[in-house]
């Protein structure tokens, strides 16, 4: 017993002894700003406690979904001058940009000395791997597919939550008459993530991967009835009102005021109405699935790597520790609208997780998992960023034909689709 009680005392003395010794500045280079910035001042807040003797430098690139960031990334990593740690998601966004570029340090030493390969869900590492190595940390899962709305404005004007397309379309008819904008959209990357949930709608969980994976093919008939049904769905939307100049925290805000009945969104919604605009969940805001994609869970995971040349390698890897961990797990994600990566730590601290997150926790667990598109799970940043131009012309030309012609054309350019 007295020796146990000894070695004790050393392992505290010596991590003491390692958070002591850091020191210097650390670059932590991300989009979350504004609404989105308090889960990570508490992380950063964390930090300072664990590690006094570092300045943190909170750079962040305004911009959802991290858009305008990426093209900021791009310009210093590329140059030499990468930031000590940078927010990526999960899956190609990181693998096919930066890991296969050699650009990132392999962690599955760290991952092997904090024991994550016990509490990050297999699937969830396997989309931070490449050739036998782990280029990121996980810090929380979002749920993109979520269909929000406020149960009072429904109850108003007599609307039941639609569960089919056929559904959706007759209440749309009905809002529009009321002149309530049926499904609120905003800047260009909102109306990507409504086309994900319209395709994974009509193909189903399997068509949806098969087109990722190379067995469908994106100029099919199968992809012809996904542009059609998006046409459809687009003519209950404000695409062609004031939809590219609202951010989606603003199209949120139309969907608070009443303008609006429904936003396809990810629950980073949840996030901003229960921590910014102080809203109850299941009581003042709502949420339910996309028609058609019930018990599916459409995922990204936010995560932090080390790249190569980080300026200050040994306070980058002490923060990625601190993400990695319950501690940092359970202090990020009640703020942030998501839940952890880590398996155990709902069950650790749930008293932190409102109705809605305790709800996600438990599909997390029990749906199917479905990778998200426009977060970069699925398709590389290069096919995202194409894909917008894809999107216009169907937008212009409303061509179902056009826009699959050119959807393939994009993969084969980008390498994506199984291409």
């Amino acid at each position: 017993m007295k020796r146990r009680l000894i070695l004790f005392l050393m392992i505290l003395v010596l991590v003491d002894g390692v958070a002591a010794q850091q020191s210097g500045v650390l670059e932590i280079f991300s989009w979350w700003a504004g609404d989105e910035g308090p889960a990570l001042e508490a992380l950063i807040a964390l930090y300072n406690r664990h590690y006094p003797g570092v300045e943190i430098i909170n750079a962040t690139v305004t911009g959802g979904a991290g858009v305008n960031f990426r093209a900021v990334l791009k310009t210093r990593m590329l140059g030499g001058n990468p930031p000590d740690s940078f927010q990526v998601h999960a899956g190609q966004e990181l693998i096919g940009t930066w890991v296969i570029a050699n650009r990132m340090q392999d962690l599955t030493w760290l991952y092997e000395e904090e024991g994550w390969f016990d509490v990050f869900p297999q699937a969830l590492i396997d989309q931070l791997s490449y050739a036998g190595g782990i280029y990121a940390v996980p810090v929380n899962i979002h749920r993109a597919g979520v269909m929000w709305y406020i149960p009072a404005h429904l109850d108003s004007w007599g609307i039941s939550l639609p569960t089919s397309l056929d559904e959706f379309y007759a209440v749309c008819t009905r809002l529009q008459s009321l002149g309530i904008i049926p499904l609120v959209l905003g800047e260009a990357w909102t109306v990507i993530h409504l086309w994900d949930q319209v395709a994974l709608s009509v193909l189903g969980a399997d068509g949806y991967e098969a087109l990722w994976q190379g067995d469908l093919s994106p100029s099919g008939s199968e992809m012809i009835a996904v542009w059609d049904t998006f046409g459809r769905v687009l003519d209950c939307t404000n695409i062609n009102q004031n939809a590219a100049g609202l951010s989606w925290q603003q199209a949120t805000d139309l969907l608070v005021a009443g303008d609006a009945a429904f936003n396809v969104m990810g629950d980073w919604v949840a996030g901003y109405l229960s921590t910014t605009l102080r809203l109850s969940p299941g009581e003042d805001y709502g949420w339910a699935d996309f028609p058609g994609t019930a018990d599916i869970f459409t995922w990204l995971s936010d995560t932090f790597g080390l790249p190569v040349g980080a300026p200050n390698e040994a306070a980058a890897i002490a923060w990625l520790r601190l993400l990695g961990s319950l501690e940092g797990q359970n202090t990020f994600n009640p703020l942030k609208g998501s839940i952890p990566a880590r398996a155990d730590a709902v069950s650790a601290a749930p008293e932190l997780y409102n109705v809605y997150l305790q709800y996600t926790a438990g599909e997390w667990a029990s749906a199917r998992l479905i990778g998200s598109m426009m977060h970069g799970v699925v398709a590389n940043e290069r096919f995202i960023g194409d894909f917008n131009q894809v999107l216009d012309i169907y937008i212009q030309s409303r061509s179902s034909t056009g826009a699959a012609a050119a959807m393939e054309a994009v993969c084969i350019q980008a390498g994506a689709c199984g291409f």
